[in-house]
């Protein structure tokens, strides 16, 4: 897994909640925006479990958890979907559990009360796991010289 991998799939899943606000608009609750969604991802051929239940680990042994994601996607990313004026601090801190206890580098937050998606409605949180990935350029190695050359010559007029 890479960042380039990460940063593909939530492009891919932004896009289809866009895709779900633009035909569906706003006003609708949240099980409506949740079919809808599981079916755009469908269609988009992305692999996803919806309502996972969320394991919690002390030591060996998995404790009872009431936790559940809205959508489990790809085998590493949690999305919660919310349908409310403003996104409150305990969505956050919800994603926030989901993700340490998972161990994943990304979940996102989507609000489909919103005029944009894109702009408003969306929120990503990534952590010290998703910094450590292998980051992939996509830049000619003779560049990469060029530009470390460049870097080092005005780094020394400063």
């Amino acid at each position: 897994m890479t960042q380039k991998n990460i940063n593909s799939l939530t492009y891919n899943i932004i896009g289809a909640a866009i895709e779900v606000h633009k035909i569906m608009g706003r006003g609708l609750l949240e099980s409506v925006y949740h079919q809808c969604l599981k079916e755009e991802l469908n269609l988009r051929n992305i692999d996803f479990v919806s309502e996972m239940k969320i394991p919690v680990i002390y030591k060996t042994k998995e404790l009872e958890s009431s936790f559940r994601c809205d959508l489990f996607i790809e085998n590493f990313m949690v999305v919660e979907l919310k349908t409310t004026t403003e996104i409150h601090p305990i969505f956050e801190a919800k994603l926030l559990n989901y993700m340490n206890l998972l161990k994943f580098p990304e979940v996102i937050l989507i609000n489909f009360n919103c005029n944009n998606i894109f702009k408003e409605g969306q929120k990503t949180f990534v952590n010290e796991y998703y910094k450590s990935l292998k980051i992939v350029y996509l830049i000619n190695p003779c560049k990469v010289k060029r530009l470390s050359y460049l870097y080092r010559k005005i780094k020394t007029m400063w």
